[in-house]
């Protein structure tokens, strides 16, 4: 059975970005609150689960981001775990601003790291590792605690989120 593409060499990142685009994912905002309170988040689709015993996440962040020497130094981190409403949490994350936090639902954690409301699952983790790969850095997480609602996560899928249409669509 012939391929229906044609295989060539990772020479052109746009195309192979197309390529990873392929694999759909859930859309996740990452929190955490910095040893001098300052609270960051980030829009990643990076999220994986490595191990149950004990329970380990992983997600990566690119090394250029601002947010990279906070989320160091603070030791843990929330996966938020995005709802089909929250498209807008997505954005709003995903872009530079001085307080990604305003006007949001947001509780205090364990150790005061910030849990966005209404999400499909929160996760939150003590970093036991990071690693710089290529042209990011990735967090372990080991898993302390953690909630979930029946909300239908968000995905993305082909460069896009989708909404209301599932997997179907990638």
């Amino acid at each position: 059975m012939a391929s229906p593409h044609a295989p060539r060499p990772p020479s052109d990142p746009l195309d192979l970005r197309r390529a990873f685009g392929r694999f759909g994912t859930g859309v996740t905002v990452v929190t955490t609150r910095t040893p001098d309170g300052l609270r960051l988040g980030v829009t990643a689709n990076s999220f994986n689960t490595v191990s149950l015993a004990p329970p380990i996440v992983l997600w990566s962040l690119a090394e250029r981001s601002p947010s990279l020497a906070g989320f160091r130094a603070a030791g843990r981190f929330v996966v938020n775990v995005l709802a089909l409403d929250q498209l807008e949490l997505a954005q709003r994350f995903a872009r530079p601003a001085a307080d990604k936090f305003a006007g949001i639902d947001c509780l205090a954690g364990l150790h005061e790291q910030p849990v966005l409301g209404g999400c499909a699952a929160s996760i939150e983790c003590r970093i036991v590792g990071d690693q710089h790969v290529g042209d990011h850095v990735l967090f372990l997480g080991e898993v302390e605690r953690y909630a979930h609602s029946a909300s239908t996560p968000l995905l993305f899928c082909n460069g896009q989120f989708q909404q209301g249409v599932g997997l179907r669509a990638c």
